[in-house]
């Protein structure tokens, strides 16, 4: 079961990542339309990447320096033109709803390790919470408990106690607020509900 809602979450975040990454397509095309010189730059970019690339393999480290000069050229001259075109620099980026693990649901340390990102952590969380019917804990509480829905007859034939179901009641409220308040005294005990589903 936690597999599955694993599984689930992280292809929402693909289905996320893959919006983000579209939008930003969209974005593109819209501004390199408008502003030719951008994409130009962008094209001349992932050239040179594929350069530094083959230069690497053939350990031309000449070739290297020129290039890396000219992508910091290019770079700027991007900044310049956003600048200029008073648009932000995060314009040509993905708008990931996390920008650590950019929508992935995992980050990767300082040693190379992936290691879940918090807001994954976060989601299975939140499922976690909702499977256990604790998500209405606003409506559903001591303050709102209705006392008045229990019978105040007592009949020790038919409830098997010689209180009535609401005094019943009443008292299991008070044990279980009791726990509550002292959840983390090692010397409490853990309660026990039994009885048939849907009984009161």
């Amino acid at each position: 079961m936690a597999n599955e809602v694993l599984n689930s979450i992280l292809k929402e975040y693909e289905q996320k990542k893959l919006k983000a990454e579209l939008e930003l397509e969209k974005r593109k095309e819209k501004l390199y339309q408008s502003i030719p010189r951008l994409g130009e730059i962008e094209t001349e970019l992932n050239n040179f990447a594929i350069s530094t690339a083959k230069d690497i393999l053939l350990h031309q480290t000449s070739s290297l320096r020129n290039l890396n000069e000219l992508i910091s050229k290019r770079k700027q001259e991007r900044v310049d033109i956003l600048k200029k075109a008073n648009i932000s620099n995060d314009f040509l980026i993905p708008h990931y709803d996390c920008s650590l693990c950019k929508d992935t649901g995992y980050v990767t340390k300082d040693n190379y390790r992936t290691e879940m990102c918090n807001c994954l952590k976060q989601q299975l969380l939140n499922a976690s919470f909702y499977k256990s019917n604790l998500a209405n804990l606003e409506k559903e509480n001591f303050d709102t408990f209705k006392e008045n829905l229990f019978s105040d007859e007592i009949d020790l034939a038919k409830y098997h106690f010689n209180i009535s179901p609401k005094q019943n009641i009443k008292n299991i409220k008070q044990k279980c607020q009791e726990f509550v308040k002292n959840f983390d005294n090692p010397d409490i005990k853990n309660l026990l509900f039994t009885g048939n589903t849907g009984l009161r």
